[in-house]
C-alpha cells in the first residue's frame, strides 16, 4: 500500500462528465480546505495528481494553477466522464 493510500485525511470521490472538470475544481479551490486533487478515469486509472498549498489566497491559487486548469481543460476535451478524488485538510487533528 502507498503512503497516499494509508493517509487518514478526509477524501471524496465524484464522478463528473469531463465538461464540468474545470467549474467543479474552481468551485474546490475557492474552498480553501483542499490538500490534493486526483484526477482519474472512470476505470481509476489516476491521470492527475496535484497538491495544493494551504496558506495560499485563493486568487494566489489561481494564478499558480493556470497551468494545472490548461491540462484539466485538455482532460476534460478528451474523456467523457473522469472521477475526481479531493483530499482535505484535517483541522481538527491537531
Amino acid at each position: 500500500m502507498r503512503q497516499d493510500d494509508q493517509d487518514s485525511s478526509p477524501r471524496d470521490r465524484i464522478t463528473l462528465a469531463g465538461s464540468d472538470l474545470l467549474d467543479y475544481v474552481k468551485g474546490l479551490v475557492a474552498e480553501g480546505n483542499i490538500r490534493r486533487l486526483i484526477i482519474r478515469k472512470p476505470d481509476g486509472a489516476q491521470l492527475l495528481k496535484v497538491p495544493l498549498s494551504a496558506g495560499i489566497a485563493v486568487g494566489g491559487v489561481l494564478m499558480l494553477m493556470a497551468p494545472i486548469l490548461t491540462a484539466l481543460g485538455a482532460i476534460a476535451a478528451l474523456v467523457a466522464k473522469v472521477q475526481v478524488e479531493v483530499v482535505r485538510r484535517d483541522d481538527g487533528q491537531d
